[in-house]
């Protein structure tokens, strides 16, 4: 237990950031798409004293999903998913009878105590790279899991990130398009125009290509400050995303937790994380 306690300290301290078939499908049952959270507008949201007494989900948040190079350091290694861990991941998952939700259904839960699934889980993806749809995508497929991608928007486009097209794919395939940013600049350094930079325009340009309305965004590494939620609600965010710290007593639904899941983990160590991390 310490030393996944010392680990979660270091992954939130991380200072930047680099820029099937039908036989599947009875086993591993198709999850409704989002809940819209419009649903439930006319009843009252929990308040901040219920919410937080409500089992959390674990929340696991990936970056790369590539194989190591000799060049990666020990930290890009905490960053860095190589491919056949990732899939033995999903596997994991599916055979331990995990069910994949997406933010709406975890809105719902948390706001007005909707029922989830049996072994919720939710799958994040940072920063938008193009691993993520090349490896990642294919491989939830197999199990019909959904996922989260937080996109940071200045990378849209460049070599070894996402294109607006496969942005777009993602969302057509039933995932959610979240806010990370336009260049991953920390929340609680905000001044002036930062948050028509950083927030508005990313908004506009992600709601441009996806045709949906964004109404959920991840601190970029996981920093956030009490500041910085009446500036997200004022934007019709209805949740945040941070890490593994403590949630704030009055807004916990702006700093819902996540867990980074480092390359080098084994799957019984990602099985206890998820179980003891989110305790």
């Amino acid at each position: 237990m310490k030393s996944l306690f010392f680990l979660f300290l270091a992954l939130i301290c991380y200072p930047g950031n680099p820029f099937a078939a039908n036989s599947i499908n009875q086993k591993y049952p198709v999850i409704d798409d989002q809940v819209n959270p419009a649903a439930n507008a006319k009843s009252p949201i929990a308040g901040a004293a219920t919410i937080l007494a409500r089992k959390q989900v674990p929340i696991l948040c990936y970056h790369q999903i590539r194989d190591w190079k000799p060049t990666d350091s020990k930290r890009a290694k905490d960053y860095i998913v190589p491919v056949n861990n990732f899939k033995e991941q999903m596997k994991m998952l599916a055979d331990s009878g995990y069910h994949t939700i997406l933010p709406d259904e975890l809105y719902n839960y948390l706001a007005y105590g909707t029922p989830l699934p049996s072994k919720p889980v939710m799958l994040t993806f940072d920063d938008t790279d193009l691993n993520q749809f090349t490896i990642a995508f294919p491989e939830m497929k197999k199990y019909n899991f959904k996922a989260v991608f937080f996109i940071m928007t200045v990378s849209i486009g460049r070599p070894n990130y996402m294109n607006k097209d496969q942005i777009k794919q993602l969302s057509d395939a039933g995932n959610i398009i979240g806010s990370h940013t336009w260049d991953h600049h920390n929340v609680k350094q905000y001044q002036g125009k930062d948050w028509e930079i950083q927030i508005d325009r990313p908004t506009r340009q992600l709601e441009a290509i996806t045709g949906k309305p964004i109404r959920y965004f991840a601190y970029p590494f996981g920093l956030w400050n009490q500041q910085a939620i009446p500036e997200l609600k004022k934007r019709n965010f209805v949740a945040a995303f941070q890490l593994i710290t403590k949630r704030d007593e009055q807004d916990p639904l702006y700093t819902i937790r996540r867990m980074i899941v480092p390359g080098y983990w084994s799957l019984s160590t990602v099985q206890h994380a998820m179980k003891q991390g989110f305790q």
